[in-house]
C-alpha cells in the first residue's frame, strides 16, 4: 500500500512508525502500529487506504507539504509535516489531527476516516501529519501552520475557511483545544480568526484559558488513559464559563476507538457535523 503509484511522495506518512513495518505485514497486522487506540477493524483499515487510492485518482485527494526545502534543511524532522486534502468544492473546511501521545501519528485510524465521512457530506477535510516529541509543541506549531496554509490558499484549494473547525483525538485533541483558545499567533504564526468549533475527542486537556471556541467532546466509558469523569467535568467548567458544549460519553469501548465503527459510538461524528454547523451558523 505504502508503494502504491499513487501515493508517491508521501506513502510511509499514511502508517505510523514506518520503520516498524516489516515487508510480511499486512493490513491485519496494523493494529500493532496503534498501542494507544482501539477498534482498528483490519477491513476498515482497507476500505480507508482504497478510498484514498481512488480520490488520489481522481483528483480529489493532494498532499502539500508546508516547509519549505530551507526549512526542512534547517530541520529535517519538518519533512514529514504536511496535510492530506479531501475536497475542492468551495465548502467550509475542517483541520483533522490524530492522536498518538505525541510518539506517532495515527490518521490512519482517526484521520482519514474522518476526512472521508466529513467529505460524504459535503465539507472540506485537511488531515495533518505533524511532528512528534517535546511534548506536543511542535505539533501546535505545525497546526498553527497548517491553519495559516489553509487560509492562504483557500482560493487555490477552492475552500472557504470562514468558521472552520478543529478536529482532533486524543493528543490531536489537546492540539486543536489549544489553536483554538490560544490562536495562530501564540505558536509563531500571523494572526488567523479561531475555529467556530473544536471537537474533540477521548483526551484528557482541563485547560480552560484564553479564548474557548464551542466545545464538543466523545469519550468511551472504559477509557483509562482519558476516563470520562475527567473529560465530563472539562466540559462542564467549559458550559459554566459561557462556552457552547455538547458531550457525549459511550458505554462498553475505551480510548482511541476511531469512528467507533460496530459500538455505541457510531454515528458520533454525525452530532459533531451538527455541532459544528450550529456554531458556524450562528458565528455568520
Amino acid at each position: 500500500m505504502m508503494r502504491a503509484d499513487e501515493f508517491e511522495g508521501f506513502g510511509n506518512l499514511i502508517f505510523p512508525a514506518s520503520d516498524r513495518i516489516t515487508e510480511g505485514m499486512t493490513v491485519s497486522d496494523t493494529a500493532r502500529l496503534l498501542p494507544f487506540h482501539s477498534n482498528v477493524n483490519p477491513a476498515d483499515v482497507a476500505r480507508t487506504v482504497d478510498r484514498m487510492l481512488i480520490a488520489v485518482r481522481s483528483g480529489q485527494l493532494t498532499f502539500h507539504p508546508l516547509y519549505s526545502e530551507d526549512q526542512i534543511a534547517d530541520d529535517p524532522d519538518k519533512a514529514v509535516v504536511g496535510l492530506f486534502f479531501r475536497g475542492g468544492t468551495n465548502a467550509p473546511l475542517s483541520i483533522i489531527s490524530a492522536g498518538g501521545g505525541f510518539s506517532y501519528v495515527g490518521s490512519f485510524h482517526e484521520g482519514f476516516p474522518h476526512a472521508q465521512t466529513i467529505a460524504d457530506h459535503g465539507e472540506n477535510a485537511f488531515v495533518l501529519n505533524y511532528r512528534t516529541g517535546s511534548g506536543g509543541r511542535l505539533a501546535a506549531e505545525d497546526l498553527a501552520v497548517a491553519i495559516d496554509f489553509a487560509f492562504a490558499n483557500a482560493h487555490e484549494l477552492d475552500v472557504d475557511p470562514t468558521g472552520y473547525a478543529l478536529w482532533g483525538s486524543s493528543a490531536g485533541a489537546r492540539m486543536a483545544a489549544v489553536l483554538g483558545s490560544h490562536g495562530t499567533i501564540a505558536f509563531g504564526q500571523g494572526h488567523r480568526p479561531r475555529p467556530s468549533a473544536v471537537i474533540m475527542a477521548y483526551t484528557g486537556h482541563s485547560d480552560i484559558s484564553g479564548t474557548v471556541p464551542p466545545t464538543f467532546a466523545v469519550v468511551g466509558s472504559d477509557d483509562v488513559i482519558a476516563p470520562s469523569w475527567l473529560v465530563r467535568q472539562h466540559i462542564d467548567r467549559l458550559r459554566l464559563a459561557g462556552v457552547r458544549t455538547e458531550f457525549h460519553a459511550f458505554p462498553n469501548i475505551g480510548h482511541g476507538f476511531g469512528l467507533g465503527t460496530g459500538t455505541a459510538a457510531e454515528g458520533w461524528i454525525d452530532d459533531a457535523l451538527a455541532f459544528w454547523r450550529t456554531n458556524r451558523i450562528q458565528r455568520g
